[in-house]
């Protein structure tokens, strides 16, 4: 189950969730970088920039009447000069080099008109490929609801370990530790002892304490949005469970955080449902690439009073204009927490968002979707840090690859009798 190999494979197999823009889900590095979806990198500058002095432009044009006879290097020199030193005929260049970028041939268009009507047969073929896709991707959300049945039992039973509804036998506390784990009978015997001695000097602690809070704190994309004010209530944390919506049903998952009585709010279970579809946009039917994740929405928290982490008062002084007196007013303003996640923006019925919005909701899907696809099946492996040495190690052996290849390939260079070295 944890090798990497497996791992990779089940990446590959699984269901490509994206935002409804098309945002790939997989890297908030990658959406921080990134222009907004569906804007062109060209029109993130300003238009001002983009836009050429007339007079700039004469300019260039009188150089190349006036230098009609001169020798065409130092031509090309002078202008290349000129132009180094015009930001904006650079912009201008700038602006239509990147228009030219993957833009078509001009092959298609010049095609028989036989030949395009082909084409569109073709195009069409095309779009009913992308409804077979479509399918199979349902026929993927039916396996993966049939499966979540079946492991359900052992996540139980993980919940009750956890929380301490159920103490395991010695029999099921077996574990045959790796080959570089394995200890002499000496040490095994010392390091008993030093367990009971610890466990003579505290009091025994019930279940796996921490559980949920250490799993968070262990995973960077999670980690990053706890604050030191969440922790004590992650602390109730004693299961979360994948909920997969029923049979004919339209495609959704839900995401439960079952919690303790506590001191913070009266919910038991806090939710997050994400909403999905899986089937060719009519007006962009070769854009589909797998199910879309279209909205999400959370639950009420029933705070106690007092206890709402997600809200803070902050104390502001103002002085009034005429009579110059000091009052202090306090306000109460939105607080960074975890919490937050279950309070998503909202996405309106023409779907249109601003870009903060936007970025939001893409973050949010992507948690979403490591919550259900990689936490819920393997929390303990998270817990111990296990996980995140794999993945780690993944990227090394990639890295590694890469490396060996350069290696080889500067080898074959050494090794070639007709290799002349670049200069």
């Amino acid at each position: 189950m944890t090798s990497g190999v497996y791992e990779r494979r089940r990446r590959d197999i699984s269901p490509f969730y994206r935002h409804r823009s098309g945002e790939c889900l997989f890297s908030v590095a990658s959406l921080r970088n990134s222009v907004h979806p569906g804007q062109p990198r060209a029109a993130q500058r300003s238009k001002d920039q983009a836009e050429v002095d007339p007079a700039d432009m004469e300019d260039v044009e009188e150089v190349e009447e006036d230098e009609t006879g001169e020798d065409e290097n130092s031509k090309a020199r002078q202008l290349t000069v000129q132009m180094m030193q015009n930001p904006q005929i650079l912009a201008a260049l700038q602006e239509r080099l990147d228009g030219l970028n993957g833009s078509p041939s001009g092959y298609i268009e010049s095609l028989p008109k036989v030949v395009k009507r082909r084409i569109n047969a073709l195009k069409n073929l095309q779009v009913k490929c992308a409804h077979i896709e479509a399918k199979f991707y349902e026929e993927v959300h039916e396996l993966e609801r049939k499966y979540a049945a079946l492991y359900q039992p052992f996540f139980d039973v993980r919940s009750n370990i956890v929380k301490a509804a159920y103490e395991p036998t010695d029999e099921e506390c077996e574990w045959k530790a790796d080959e570089d784990e394995e200890l002499t009978d000496e040490m095994k015997e010392k390091a008993k002892l030093e367990e009971e001695k610890k466990d003579e000097e505290k009091e025994d602690p019930k279940g796996i304490p921490e559980f949920w809070l250490t799993v968070f704190k262990n995973v960077d994309l999670l980690s990053d949005m706890l604050q030191e004010h969440d922790e004590p209530i992650l602390k109730h944390l004693q299961d979360i469970k994948v909920k997969f919506s029923d049979p004919g049903q339209p495609m959704s998952f839900t995401l439960e955080f079952h919690f303790e009585p506590n001191d913070f709010f009266s919910n038991t279970v806090l939710t997050k449902t994400y909403k999905m579809r899986s089937e060719p946009d009519e007006s962009d039917p070769f854009s589909f690439d797998g199910p879309e994740i279209m909205c999400c929405t959370g639950c009420t928290i029933e705070w106690t009073k007092g206890k709402n982490v997600t809200l803070k008062t902050i104390k502001k002084k103002q002085k009034h204009k005429g009579r110059g007196t000091v009052r202090t007013v306090t306000k109460t303003v939105p607080n960074d927490s975890f919490f937050n996640f279950f309070t998503p923006p909202e996405v309106p019925e023409n779907g249109e968002l601003d870009e903060d919005s936007e970025a939001v909701l893409a973050a949010d899907f992507e948690i979403g979707h490591f919550i259900r696809e990689r936490i819920v099946p393997r929390a303990v492996l998270y817990f111990t840090g296990e996980a995140i040495e794999d993945d780690d190690d993944d990227y090394d052996e990639e890295g590694e690859e890469a490396d060996d290849e350069e290696g080889e390939e500067e080898a074959d260079e050494e090794n070639d009798p007709d290799y002349v070295p670049k200069v």
